[in-house]
């Protein structure tokens, strides 16, 4: 059985068979995860409770019980999302080594689903807000995450570790976060599917925040079914998440719905155009291939992007030192009480938290007092979020789109710790502050002069609260696209139980 061309769907119908258990496909993500890992840097911390769990959903599988909708599934979580005591969630930092909080809303909701939490992923260290010059992907606590791919070549996004993990099938699935571009990004840049959900699908509660106004988690996976399977999973309201309240008005199904792409409308989106040849190429295979299924183009602008790019760092400053503030300061979370003391702390360890760029961010949000009152703050926030709304609704609704379809990402560049992320263009901004979901889904590669190929992905952005149709969506594309492209790692081949 090759992991690598097995989704959920197959290794459910595996175990029902007994072809397969819970224990020996974790057993196997873990001596995955001892072998590939020194060199991907994507894992930070296993589980000690994994195998029990494991254990207990094949106990649970032999009584008859119905399989739930993650039934002894490994899955692997970013660094700022709590999973409870056994593990700490540090967010990359060793300010927060010792921090055990309870885990968060979203990992329980796996527990429920059945999953075993097979342990924490490497992230860009306090989600890459803490510094303009910093490498995605690094962490004091994890190091670097390397492109599997090609190492030494960016693995993207503050979610690195998750997609990494995904890609190199150390786990089926992974969960990362995003505030802008953290999720779609790294999936792109590593070959996987990754999706923002809609602002108020997933509970963020115990997760690290960047902002309450753009922060979602959202799964990475390497299949749209996957992906859908569990968000649906992790969805739903939480009382103590007030933008969670519309959520049950707006189910996600555990299953895309079968959809033709004949007629289907999408608003095409150039990001940069130009600037990345191997990215204008690869997007235009990509819409000649959707255009002989009967897909409908037409061509969109965003003309407040510029402005709307300005205003949304300006928020995300104030944003930031209200929400880690709060953060830091609840009785459950163990370190510094503060941003200012945060601060203070990576002052005195230097050496360990700042060897490569610093804390301008930090000191920057610092400097705003997290005052979201002021006319300032209001201002930046009122003109990032509907300028992005305004711009893409206009888009959907006056053209009457299924979706936005644009470019991911450019090819992964080389990593120069200290000399910041080099990118060349990217499309996640207008959805992460508009609060739209956004998928990315394998498209064709950069071919590179080695003759290995760097992964690139094609984003599909639709209206709020239209998750279940926009993987639909996502899944009939995926199915007209080439299929997803393996690093050159030693084959995820599981031998069969029984």
């Amino acid at each position: 059985m090759d992991l690598d061309l097995m989704d959920l769907a197959d290794i459910e119908a595996a175990m029902a068979s007994g072809r397969l258990t819970s224990a020996r496909l974790t057993s196997f993500c873990t001596e995955r995860i001892t072998a590939l890992d020194p060199q991907l840097g994507a894992v930070v911390a296993v589980d000690p409770t994994a195998t029990a769990t494991a254990a207990e959903s094949d106990r649970r599988r032999a009584t008859g019980a119905p399989p739930r909708l993650l039934e002894g599934i490994p899955v692997l979580v970013k660094d700022s999302i709590s999973t409870g005591p056994q593990l700490p969630t540090t967010a990359g930092s060793t300010a927060l080594a010792g921090s055990r909080p309870p885990e968060a809303v979203i990992a329980t909701r796996l527990r429920a689903a059945g999953a075993v939490l097979l342990g924490k992923t490497n992230l860009s260290e306090w989600s890459n807000f803490r510094s303009g010059r910093s490498s995605s992907g690094w962490s004091a606590v994890g190091g670097l995450t390397r492109n599997p791919h090609s190492p030494e070549r960016t693995a993207c996004g503050s979610s690195a570790g998750s997609a990494v993990a995904v890609a190199a099938a150390l786990a089926p699935v992974a969960i990362g976060t995003e505030t802008d571009g953290s999720t779609v990004c790294p999936a792109a840049t590593n070959g996987v599917v990754g999706m923002k959900p809609t602002l108020g699908v997933v509970s963020r509660t115990g997760i690290v925040p960047v902002s309450a106004e753009q922060d979602t988690a959202g799964p990475l996976a390497r299949s749209v079914a996957d992906a859908a399977r569990v968000l649906a999973a992790i969805s739903g309201p939480d009382p103590a998440d007030p933008v969670t309240a519309d959520a049950p008005a707006r189910p996600v199904p555990a299953r895309p719905a079968p959809r033709d792409l004949a007629g289907a409308r999408l608003g095409v989106l150039r990001v940069a155009e130009g600037a990345s040849p191997e990215t204008d190429a690869a997007f235009a295979a990509t819409l000649d291939t959707l255009r002989a299924r009967g897909v409908v183009f037409v061509e969109v602008e965003l003309p407040g992007a510029a402005q709307a790019a300005e205003a949304e760092l300006t928020a995300l400053l104030t944003e930031f030192a209200r929400d880690i503030d709060a953060y830091l300061s609840s009785p459950e979370v163990t370190g510094p009480g503060s941003l200012a003391e945060l601060v203070e702390y990576n002052r005195r360890h230097a050496a360990v938290e700042m060897p490569y760029w610093g804390q301008e961010l930090f000191e920057a949000a610092l400097a705003t007092g997290g005052d979201t009152t002021c006319a300032g703050y209001r201002a930046a926030r009122d003109a990032a979020t509907s300028l992005n709304r305004r711009d893409l609704d206009a888009a959907l609704t006056g053209h009457r789109l299924d979706a936005v379809i644009a470019p991911t990402n450019s090819p992964a560049w080389r990593i120069e710790l200290g000399a910041g992320d080099d990118f060349v263009l990217g499309s996640s901004s207008a959805a992460a502050v508009a609060g739209h979901p956004n998928i990315t889904v394998p498209a064709a590669g950069a071919p590179q002069d080695d003759g290995g190929t760097l992964p690139l992905g094609v984003s599909l952005i639709g209206p709020r609260w239209a998750d279940g149709e926009l993987l639909a969506l996502a899944a009939a594309v995926e199915a007209a696209l080439p299929g997803r492209i393996v690093p050159p790692l030693p084959p995820a081949v599981l031998p069969a139980d029984g």
